[in-house]
């Protein structure tokens, strides 16, 4: 990559200039895992990640800039932000206004589609879109890899949300200054030969977490003798990830999907005290789909910190794998995804 695109480019707003911006995001599904931080701060990763960005459950954001207000407004699907959601997103929009230059305070609007807390990436396609949005609302002149940077300051998958298809999240440097480790972990996109994929979403659990991913997170990096032999492994995975994708394995790619999937699950379950996500529904899909592959038809299986479970098939067989895992949970929703777009402006800003 070209130096200027490593650099964040900002500026601060124009007088003028847009005082409010919407932007939309759509949850991504990593395949090679992105489990476990080094750098809680600046949410850099233990290892690095790639995943595929979906075209359902967008969240869309508007960010308004309140001249007049002593704080923020955030308003959640309708609902006044609270807690823990709502101090997150306060924090993000002081970065935003630290790197503007400015100190006004912001109406937050977010529309989401995905259901939240329930391992289906919702803080992914939350913090991409919101990262856009305010940027833009502020008047950041920001490229694609500095939006990045900066999304994943607010949850660390938003970083690849903010590309469309398949993106890798760099972990980036591990010795050096925080600046410099800061800048060198982002997301870019991935090239795929034509493989015309497919996930099949098992939602088993709408629900929230009993543990939640940070908290897992932590107890899996603290006291899992399973955890360091999964993150060398899943660097390997990560070359063979990119190998398959290059040649347009589809096979391939699902295979290393579902070990990696796999192997991050088993470092929770030896976690102490254990992080145990899998329900009896999930363990129901997981051996559908394996029958799926006895039947001829590749299907691949994946999960994340959550009871769900995401099928990696071919667009083709994808009624047939949703009816499969349909019928394998039947209290439960299935939705059928492909590739979706990256965080996109909807109105205000340049951009």
């Amino acid at each position: 990559m070209h130096s200027e695109q490593r650099t964040a480019l900002v500026r601060p707003r124009d007088e003028g200039g847009p005082a409010a911006a919407t932007a939309v995001a759509h949850p991504n599904i990593a395949l090679i895992k992105y489990w476990g931080k080094r750098d809680e701060q600046l949410f850099l990763p233990r290892t690095d990640s790639l995943s595929l960005t979906l075209d359902i459950f967008p969240t869309t954001t508007r960010v308004r800039l309140a001249p007049e207000a002593e704080q923020d407004a955030v308003t959640l699907n309708g609902s006044p932000a609270t807690g823990e959601a709502r101090r997150r997103i306060i924090a993000f929009l002081e970065l935003v206004r630290e790197r503007a230059g400015l100190s006004q305070r912001a109406v937050v609007d977010t529309e989401n589609t995905v259901p939240t807390g329930a391992g289906l990436a919702s803080s992914a396609s939350g913090f991409a879109a919101l990262a856009v949005a305010a940027a833009a609302a502020y008047g950041l002149d920001l490229d694609a890899t500095a939006l990045s940077r900066l999304a994943r300051r607010g949850s660390g998958s938003a970083s690849r949300s903010v590309f469309g298809g398949f993106a890798v999240w760099h972990a980036g440097r591990r010795t050096g200054t925080g600046t410099e480790a800061d800048l060198s972990s982002y997301a870019e996109p991935v090239h795929a030969a034509d493989l015309d994929p497919a996930l099949v979403i098992a939602v088993v659990n709408a629900g929230p977490k009993a543990v939640s991913s940070r908290e897992a997170m932590r107890r899996t990096v603290d006291t899992s003798p399973l955890y360091e032999p999964w993150a060398a492994s899943s660097e390997d995975d990560l070359a063979d990830m990119r190998a398959a994708l290059r040649r347009g394995d589809l096979e391939a790619v699902g295979e290393i999907t579902e070990r990696n999937a796999l192997g991050m699950h088993a470092t929770m379950l030896a976690a102490r005290p254990a992080v145990r996500y899998l329900s009896p529904a999930t363990l129901t899909v997981l051996d559908s789909v394996l029958q799926l592959r006895r039947d001829g038809v590749p299907a691949y299986a994946t999960m994340d910190a959550g009871p769900n479970v995401k099928v990696l098939c071919r667009r083709a067989d994808a009624e047939r794998v949703a009816e499969a895992v349909r019928g394998a949970a039947p209290g439960g929703s299935v939705h059928i995804a492909g590739p979706g777009q990256g965080a996109r402006l909807l109105s205000g800003g340049g951009r």
